[in-house]
């Protein structure tokens, strides 16, 4: 099995290519962006050593298919998918923030919780709530876009607005659509017997339009439970069967690495890497309810670089 970690291709009409986490962007006369989604890992803003064979081209199905069937709540930005592992979409300028809407206590929220942590982005937390509790409305909690190698961090409303990083029109906005784009993912989790716990969204302008851009609703991106068991194991204070990719984040934690400084990545052998592909086909096919077809892995750059470039030049 063969991963792609990176790629450096030459574009028709390409003015620059940004090489973020997973993901590498080129930029399209300016007006057009062609992402592909390499099977890079991430976790806690740390670039794993390891790529993961075919993780690129489920997060890129999954976000095609979520985006597809979000398009009346919000526009967003793809226009196409040349290839099963690239979105080409609409050039916008991002938000500097992303919405994390949370409808459960859990992750790092619960992490702070347990600390004595009580207001997270501005929210306030009732008492006595537990882990992995359903929260009585969902909430927002945004987080800084930081750059590579630094990490997030967590920002109220009232510092988005103070420092201008929205206007207060364009924040109700994207309080609404991130709102809105939860329950609707919501609803089509449960119909596949899963529970959304969390999400990211990431909004962009374009000609004055706030447009939902990247990836939406993919285990990198969010965080799902079991529907079947949810209540038993919660009753029991038991850790919830969980579709994310918080099983990585686990794995490291128990070999003794959180992305602080000093820790060194435990080593990831090919039965690791092997374990974390599966878990993505099994998250894929659960996520969608579709059989995850793969797609042929000789030269994957080489057939990428193909989609892309007749896509570019029809």
């Amino acid at each position: 099995m063969k991963a792609l970690t990176k790629t450096d291709f030459n574009f028709p009409g390409q003015k620059s290519v940004y090489h973020g986490k997973v993901r590498e962007v080129y930029n399209i006369n300016g007006d057009r962006l062609v992402m592909v989604a390499t099977d890079r890992i991430s976790a806690f803003d740390v670039v794993l050593p390891e790529g993961i064979p075919y993780k690129g081209q489920m997060l890129n199905q999954i976000a095609a298919k979520f985006l597809d069937a979000t398009t009346d709540i919000c526009p967003n930005w793809k226009m196409a998918t040349p290839d099963p592992m690239v979105t080409v979409g609409v050039l916008c300028e991002g938000f500097p923030v992303e919405m994390i809407v949370r409808g459960y206590l859990c992750g790092s929220a619960w992490r702070a919780y347990k600390n004595g942590v009580r207001e997270i982005c501005g929210v306030q937390l009732p008492d006595g709530m537990r882990e992995n509790e359903k929260f009585p409305e969902p909430i927002v909690t945004p987080t800084t876009k930081a750059e590579l190698g630094l990490h997030d961090e967590d920002i109220s409303k009232e510092e988005i607005l103070k420092q201008g990083l929205a206007t207060p029109e364009e924040y109700a906005i994207l309080e609404k659509y991130t709102l809105d784009l939860f329950k609707r993912g919501t609803e089509i989790a449960a119909e596949r017997g899963l529970i959304l716990v969390d999400t990211k969204y990431e909004f962009g302008k374009h000609n004055g339009t706030i447009y939902l851009m990247d990836e939406i609703h993919t285990p990198d991106s969010s965080r799902y439970f079991y529907q079947d068991g949810y209540e038993e194991r919660f009753e029991k204070g038991e850790a919830q069967k969980q579709l994310s990719k918080e099983f990585v984040r686990e794995w490291l934690m128990e070999n003794g690495f959180q992305g602080k400084e000093g820790q060194t990545v435990p080593e990831m052998t090919p039965e690791i890497v092997q374990s974390i592909s599966d878990r993505y086909i099994e998250l894929f096919e659960n996520i969608t309810g579709e059989k995850f077809v793969k797609e042929d892995t000789t030269n994957i750059a080489e057939r990428i670089e193909k989609n892309i470039t007749e896509y570019l030049t029809k």
